[in-house]
């Protein structure tokens, strides 16, 4: 199957029906396939043949959707790029796969001069924005204005569709590279277990760059269902988006649905459309789960396990409210069981399968598992072994098939010989009222290897120093997994996905060290 196959079916049987809505322009099936087919045969004009590489920096947009399916109408492969970077980064990432036309919008064409200095492979810029193209650049308007529709290059199955770059937090970011069949099967495996109607209303705010928001646009392209695009998470703008367009189904990673329960304007009675929430990216909280449940009883909450080289799903778990909660809660705090199109295990350090409820790594296998790293024959030997996945996902399972994620390996905690998953101390200390966010690590300890470490968001008005917090631990864990010591900070350092970047918490305690590797 082919990544545009959903946008030909809509222009055959819904034409007319609303297929983006972005600050304030609506485009049409219609109008989108028109586009999308003359974006197609622009980007032919600039001399993108099948099989290259052409990359976006941007945020959310109308015409980031566009981006893709035109890529894909090409025969070409999308090189979304993290908005978090630096111009070296980014111009890592442009080098590697020998990108040779970018996409920018008006937030980061400033930034085109650094990323050409040093990208040598950029030929051609485009500019995707509202304002006046920038001189050096070409305007994207004015080039589907004078482009000619091209017909659909139609290329499919395990040809490769996407190249999305890993974070880098280990060295330089890893190209994983995703098929038509990868995307198109994980976007048919999950509404297969959760449909979704076409009439159904979805807001894509997790970043397009990342396979969580780009699998949320698949999706919706494969069923000709509306999306309502916003530039980034606001909460505010996020409020005013779901109410005016009566959305039903949003993602969101659990720092982002902190931020909406605590926004001043946040009012249940403006979210009545709201039929489900599904949330990864990042572990839930138990505690903030409870009060997401419990502030929005009438909406389904759905726990998604999975991760870039998965294509973004691999398990759910629900979809669970404040009125079914109790058939649920033996396993509320899972990530489900695997998912439709995918097998999972759990297994030791040898590859092989442990027993149940006996800690051990995520191996998946399954047609959403990436074709492997671009140009790192070594890196994809070594996570793609006998047919299976191995994540960095420590876990175990249960006699149902629920899975209970632990931490990331490499996460990890081992404190005087004991193993001390960061996962469940942050779980505990959340339970403390004065607690809005935090994260734990390890550090250097001459006594212990490494000593548990938390790092403490706290509420506006809201006042615990570390004894307190120490003290609350000692009432839901071992001693071992207490922490030894506590730093207060305003904010936690965040990717551009919502996820807590432990490594900057890590690099000050651990600079000049050698620290253990999973």
């Amino acid at each position: 199957m082919y990544l545009t196959q959903g946008l030909h079916r809509a222009l055959q049987q819904c034409p007319e029906r609303t297929a983006t809505i972005f600050s304030g322009r609506r485009h049409s099936f219609g109008t989108l396939g028109g586009r999308v087919a003359r974006l197609a045969g622009a980007l032919r004009t600039l001399g993108v043949q099948p099989g290259d590489r052409v990359a976006m920096l941007a945020h959310n947009s109308d015409r980031y959707a566009e981006f893709f399916l035109a890529v894909w109408w090409a025969g070409a492969v999308a090189n979304p790029v993290n908005t978090r970077w630096s111009a070296a980064e980014i111009a890592y990432s442009l080098n590697d796969c020998e990108t040779a036309v970018l996409l920018v919008d008006d937030a980061f064409a400033a930034q085109v001069p650094a990323i050409r200095q040093q990208a040598t492979v950029v030929r051609t810029v485009v500019h995707a924005g509202d304002a006046a193209a920038p001189e050096g650049m070409l305007s994207y308007e004015a080039l589907l204005q004078a482009a000619a529709p091209m017909t659909d290059a139609g290329r499919q199955g395990d040809e490769l569709a996407a190249i999305l770059y890993t974070g880098g937090t280990t060295g330089f970011p890893k190209g994983v590279m995703l098929s038509h069949a990868n995307l198109w099967s994980a976007a048919v495996a999950r509404l297969a277990e959760l449909s979704m109607a076409p009439d159904g209303i979805s807001l894509l705010v997790a970043p397009l760059f990342h396979v969580a928001g780009l699998g949320r646009l698949v999706t919706q392209i494969v069923i000709g269902a509306t999306s309502v695009i916003e530039p980034v998470f606001r909460a505010d703008a996020v409020l005013d988006a779901i109410e005016r367009h009566r959305v039903s189904d949003v993602m969101l990673v659990p720092s982002m649905l902190q931020m909406l329960l605590d926004h001043p304007v946040f009012d249940a009675a403006r979210l009545r459309s709201l039929q489900r929430i599904v949330h990864g990216a990042s572990p839930m909280p138990p505690a903030l789960l409870d009060r997401a449940m419990q502030a929005l009883p009438h909406v389904g909450f759905i726990t998604s396990y999975g991760m870039t080289e998965t294509s973004a799903v691999v398990s759910l778990n629900g979809p669970m409210c404040q009125a079914t909660r109790a058939r649920f809660d033996k396993v509320l705090r899972s990530v489900g069981r695997a998912g439709y199109g995918c097998e999972v295990r759990i297994v030791d350090g040898e590859g092989q399968p442990v027993l149940s409820g006996t800690v051990g790594e995520i191996a998946v296998r399954g047609p959403g598992v990436m074709l492997g790293y671009w140009n790192k024959p070594a890196e994809t030997a070594g996570a793609l072994r006998d047919g299976w996945l191995f994540t960095g996902d420590g876990a175990w399972m249960d006699g149902s098939g629920y899975m209970h994620v632990v931490d990331r390996l490499k996460d990890m905690i081992i404190s005087g010989g004991e193993n001390v998953y960061s996962v469940e101390v942050e779980a505990a200390l959340m339970l403390h009222p004065a607690v809005a966010s935090c994260a734990v690590i390890g550090v250097p300890s001459e006594q212990w290897g490494e000593a548990v470490h938390a790092v403490v968001v706290l509420r506006p008005g809201h006042l615990a120093d570390g004894q307190a917090l120490r003290d609350h631990c000692r009432t839901r864990l071992a001693g071992y997994k207490c922490p030894k010591t506590v730093d207060f900070i305003e904010a936690l350092p965040l990717s551009a996905a919502g996820k807590v970047l432990k490594n900057r918490l890590r690099e000050p305690f651990w600079q000049g060290r050698s620290q253990r590797v999973n």
